[in-house]
Formats: structure tokens, C-alpha cells, sequence
């Protein structure tokens, strides 16, 4: 079932609002799903692309650019993390002041856990929205959130 929506034009066709929406309404979805882990999809995403980085233990900075977050909300975001054993902050070795991020056994294995509810989640929002569409959004979302022209106003 839709819920019905405003279309109107002027400020409440703003682009933000409508990506906010989307982006709760998804969220909420995903959260539903990662529940019985214990994490969030904001928390999920951050071990997943620890994962990915493999044995590249990014920096704050380095892994919040990835993730398009700034470093507050990172940090945010972790403190949980770190505090029930799924992430370390470790020292750098030519810098001692700065901390590398570093994915533990316990979080691979709750990302393991998780992946397969975050499957379930991703098959069901394919089924809803289709999945060339799909394909379609992520491409253009990814678009957007690297295209470094849209965070500022200037050109």
C-alpha cells in the first residue's frame, strides 16, 4: 500500500526533503532487518566497508570520506561499535595520533550474521521497487554522493 504524497511544486519539491524521506523510509526497513543483531543499517554499513577495505585499516578521516559521513557522525557511529568488541581503534605506526579502524573477528562474525537478513532486505526492496530500478537508483544515488561539485555552493 502507498501512502499518498504532496507533489507540489516550489520548496516542497525540494530535492533534500525527498532524498531524507526515501533515505528514513529505507533505513527504517533495513533496521527492521538488522534488529535481532543488534545493529543498525548506519552501523552495518560501516562494517561492511570495513570488510571490503580488507587489511587497509583506514583512518577516521579516511573512512568517514569513504562513507560520505563526517567525522562526528563517525565517531557516533562507532563508539557502540568499539564498545561491544566488533571494531578496535588501533595507533598508527608512523603516527601514533592517528587511529586506524580495524574490523575484529567478532565483528566478522556479526557482519556474517547480518548479511544474511541484509539479503532478505535487499531481495524484498527488488521485489517491491524492481530491480533493474533499483539498479538504477543505486547508480544515480552513488552518483551523487560522490560527485564532490554538490558539497558546496560554490563552483
Amino acid at each position: 500500500m502507498k501512502t499518498a504524497r504532496n507533489t507540489k511544486e516550489g520548496v516542497l519539491a525540494c530535492n533534500a526533503t525527498a532524498i531524507r524521506k526515501a533515505s528514513r523510509r529505507i533505513a527504517q526497513m533495513y533496521d527492521d532487518a538488522l534488529a535481532s543483531t543488534g545493529l543498525r543499517s548506519s552501523q552495518f554499513a560501516i562494517l561492511a566497508e570495513l570488510h571490503e577495505m580488507g587489511d587497509k585499516a583506514p583512518t577516521l578521516a579516511q573512512l568517514a570520506a569513504s562513507l560520505v559521513v563526517d567525522r562526528s557522525a563517525l565517531g557516533h557511529n562507532l563508539r557502540p561499535l568499539e564498545r561491544d568488541g566488533l571494531v578496535t581503534l588501533r595507533p598508527g605506526v608512523e603516527d601514533r595520533r592517528r587511529r586506524h579502524i580495524v574490523l575484529t573477528e567478532q565483528g566478522r562474525a556479526t557482519l556474517q550474521q547480518a548479511l544474511g537478513l541484509w539479503e532478505a532486505v535487499q531481495a524484498r526492496f527488488h521485489a517491491i521497487f524492481g530491480q533493474a530500478e533499483a539498479e538504477a537508483l543505486r547508480g544515480t544515488l552513488l552518483d551523487i554522493a560522490y560527485d564532490d561539485r554538490l558539497g558546496t555552493l560554490k563552483d
